[in-house]
Parts: structure tokens; sequence; C-alpha cells
């Protein structure tokens, strides 16, 4: 009950808000693995590479039907995703390297400083679109490629107020991210998978390295089916109470997992 809620949440929320889902798959598939006693140090690793690896059909759905409303820069996109791909690289060596409490600790905060974004600031930008020096797409590219991974996220969280500082409008910045949440669930979902497989020789049951099959299986019929109900609603509705009310929700997510962190330590 608990990977379904989260799933249909999750797919809409991919499509609605620009973010991959990551957020809150992740904290779910760790309630799950937990319940079903899988080993302790291998916990947050699985659920971050197999939330890594729903995002793939989910930002798919998200961006075909946004791409009905011409709200995709695939230029933006050419033009930094070979910074992306450097930063995955980078995020699954990180990942693979930090134990559960700290990663956990990571996700925390980094779902806490979210909250607040969309709480307060994420309709207060104007929409004036400028040129993006190259430095800072290289820049901003490899960090969103970076902690994607060790968050297990589509780096709409990040990617949609970076484009919203530069002018873009909220529905191609959402957009735009969901195309970005294709590249980085790729290459991240790979990378974890590889990872687990070849240099932590990872043997949880039925998973490949970092990617649990099962809970991919639970989850992905439900994301993509929400996914392009929340992208379709994203151009027709005044989403100023909806960004408040996400941002609380992950407030919220915030608060339990460092609940969680400070059990682990």
């Amino acid at each position: 009950m608990v990977l379904a809620v989260s799933a249909t949440i999750s797919g809409f929320m991919a499509g609605l808000l620009g973010v991959g889902g990551g957020i809150i798959m992740v904290p779910a598939l760790y309630y799950a693995f937990e319940t079903l006693s899988f080993d302790p140090s291998t916990i947050m690793h699985l659920s971050l590479g197999t939330s890594l690896a729903i995002i793939i059909p989910t930002s798919i759905m998200s961006t075909k039907t946004h791409m009905k409303y011409n709200a995709v820069d695939f230029k933006l996109i050419k033009s930094f995703g070979i910074f992306v791909a450097i930063g995955i690289l980078l995020g699954t060596f990180f990942a693979s390297n930090l134990d559960t409490p700290r990663l956990v600790l990571i996700f925390s905060i980094f779902a806490f400083c979210v909250g607040l974004f969309f709480i307060f600031f994420r309709e207060k930008l104007g929409e004036n679109p400028r040129d993006i020096p190259f430095q800072i797409k290289s820049f901003i590219g490899t960090c969103i490629g970076f902690v994607s991974v060790p968050l297990g996220i589509g780096g709409g969280s990040i990617s949609v107020p970076f484009m919203r500082l530069f002018g873009y409008s909220i529905q191609n910045a959402i957009g735009t991210s969901a195309a970005i949440g294709f590249l980085i669930s790729v290459t991240g979902a790979v990378s974890m998978a590889f990872s687990g497989l070849v240099f932590d020789s990872v043997n949880s049951p039925l998973s490949i390295g970092y990617v649990n099959i099962p809970g991919f299986l639970v989850f992905v019929p439900v994301t993509m089916l929400m996914a392009p109900i929340g992208a379709r609603l994203v151009h027709r509705i005044e989403k100023k109470l909806l960004s408040r009310i996400f941002g609380c929700f992950l407030i919220i997510i915030s608060i339990k997992s460092f609940i969680e962190y400070l059990s682990l330590i």
C-alpha cells in the first residue's frame, strides 16, 4: 500500500513539477527494503539506484506530454548534457563510497532545502529569458548530475530553479527538466547497477547491483500512468498553492528522514 500510494504521488509530481519523483520514491523504497529485512548497509544505496531506474520510463512519459505543448528546450539540454553525464559518474563513485547514515542525512538536508524553495521562492522569479553563459551551464550541469545519484532524483529540484533564475517560464522549466531527468536516470541507474555488481559485489534479493527489480516493477506502471496527468495539469492550473503544499510535504519527509538518520548513528 505504501509503495502504491508513493508511486501515485511521485508519478503525478514528476509530470506536474518537473521533478523525477525520486524525492518521494527514495523514502518509500527505503521503508520497504527495511521492512523486508534487507542488509542495512545497502538499503539506502538500493533505494537510490532503484529510484533512478524508475525515473527512466516516468521521465519519458512526462517529456512526451510536455513536448505537445512545446515546453521542452532541447537546445539547452544538448549544450550541457555532457556535463550532466560527467557529474553523474562522479556522483556514482561518491554515493557508492558513502555509508547509509550519511546518505540519509544528505537526503534529509536536501529535501528540507527544496521544500523551503517550493514554499517561499518558486513563484517569485520573473519570466525574462536570458542566454546562459557556457561556464555556468557546464558548472550547473555537472552539479545537477553529481547530486542526482546520491539523492536518487531526476535533477528537477535543481534544474527547475536554475532555469527559472535565467528567466525561463515555469512551464518550459518543468518540461525541459523532465527531459533532463531522462538523461540523468538512464546514466545514473546503469552506473549504480554496474557499481553494485562489479565494485561492491552486492548480493541483495532480486537485484541487479543497486537496482531492485521488484521495486522497479511495482512503481513503474503507476508512475507512467500518473506522469502525463500531472504534465497536462501544468498547463491548465494555477500552481502557487500546489507548490506550497508540495514544499510542506518535502519538509515533512526531510524531518522523517532526519529522525531515521538519528536512529542509525
